[in-house]
């Protein structure tokens, strides 16, 4: 059974666990790796693209070590100015510069006996780099500004999606810290790897949001938003799901949701200034300026420029694409395998 020290850690561990969803192979096989690596204490790092959960996975992490009763400290370094990293990591001294007018600890006394999760690890600079490698070798470091040695015993979870191994290349990562955080690798699946979860979680991401604006009831997909939801590649991963489903369910008056804003940002009235819409000439080719024996070429400039147009207004999905076109899914994947390294 789970005691907590506190509520905030309670709410943390709840919201992990009921993040954390899926069904399919992929996402299980994750959860699978996750919890064997949890079980020994070693640095681990978390590759995922944006979206994808992994501030949720290395909470889970915690939760399921021997260190989940201690702190959990987590600590986004794409959202610090790089020379903040290291007092924000290490803390200062009173006085150690300009604006320091007391004792400040850092997250690495705060998380003593837990876990330190960093966040976008890889813009963290070489000569912050350095000192964690030494918390890594020797459990010790300094304060900015003191020259007294603290000891603490932390757990590191990275994550990123960079290449850690080319800015080791590069002489942006240092290759010793790197061969010590990574014990062990964990690639959390992107959510176009996990097909099987996108409804499972798109009618998680509904329940909670008719919940939370007391909806009396809880509406369903139709067929079409389903098809759209199924072949919509989701860069943007979980994050960009739960967006859309909550923003559906709002905006649905009835029992059914028929339509679904994946992109929010497009907007439907154009400024007064913008340019007129391009004519067929404009959008690089004139049919009339091909003689008869370049026929072949000709179509596949047709071909593009109706597959280009279709896509951009379908926002990528192909089965909208498909019938913006008058084409079945079927008639619509042959034509895209074999112009899809020249669209745009």
């Amino acid at each position: 059974m789970v005691e907590y020290t506190n509520m905030s850690e309670q709410g943390q561990y709840q919201r992990t666990m009921t993040e954390n969803l899926g069904e399919s192979e992929a996402f299980l096989e994750f959860q699978q790796r996750l919890s064997r690596a949890a079980a020994v204490d070693r640095p681990v790092l978390i590759i995922g693209e944006r979206g994808s959960g992994k501030e949720m996975a290395a909470s889970r992490l915690h939760y399921l070590s021997e260190r989940w009763q201690n702190p959990l400290i987590t600590i986004n370094c794409a959202a610090l100015p790089p020379s903040l990293i290291e007092t924000e990591l290490f803390g200062h001294e009173a006085g150690s510069f300009t604006g320091a007018t007391k004792t400040r600890k850092g997250r690495f006394e705060e998380a003593d006996l837990g876990t330190i999760f960093l966040d976008e690890i890889g813009l963290i600079p070489l000569e912050v780099q350095e000192k964690i490698l030494r918390v890594v070798e020797y459990g010790t470091f300094e304060r900015v500004g003191s020259s007294k040695t603290f000891e603490v015993d932390v757990r590191i979870v990275g994550a990123t999606n960079a290449d850690l191994p080319e800015l080791c290349s590069q002489g942006k990562f240092k290759q010793d810290l790197l061969d010590r955080l990574s014990f062990e690798v964990l690639f959390l699946p992107p959510l176009r790897e996990r097909r099987e979860d996108i409804l499972f979680l798109s009618h998680h991401f509904i329940n909670r949001m008719a919940l939370e604006i007391n909806r009396g009831t809880i509406p369903e997909l139709s067929a079409e938003v389903t098809s759209r939801l199924l072949s919509y590649p989701w860069p943007g991963n979980i994050r960009e799901l739960k967006n859309t489903m909550e923003r559906a369910v709002y905006r649905t008056e009835g029992d059914v949701i028929n339509s679904v804003t994946i992109n929010p940002f497009k907007n439907p009235f154009p400024p007064v200034d913008a340019p007129q819409k391009p004519q067929q000439e404009d959008r690089g080719f004139d049919i009339s300026r091909y003689p008869l024996h370049e026929f072949s070429e000709a179509r596949d400039q047709v071909v593009l420029f109706f597959l280009s147009r279709a896509l951009e207004e379908a926002e990528g999905v192909q089965t909208a694409a498909a019938k913006l076109l008058g084409l079945t899914y079927d008639q619509f994947r042959v034509l895209y395998r074999k112009y899809r390294s020249q669209l745009k």
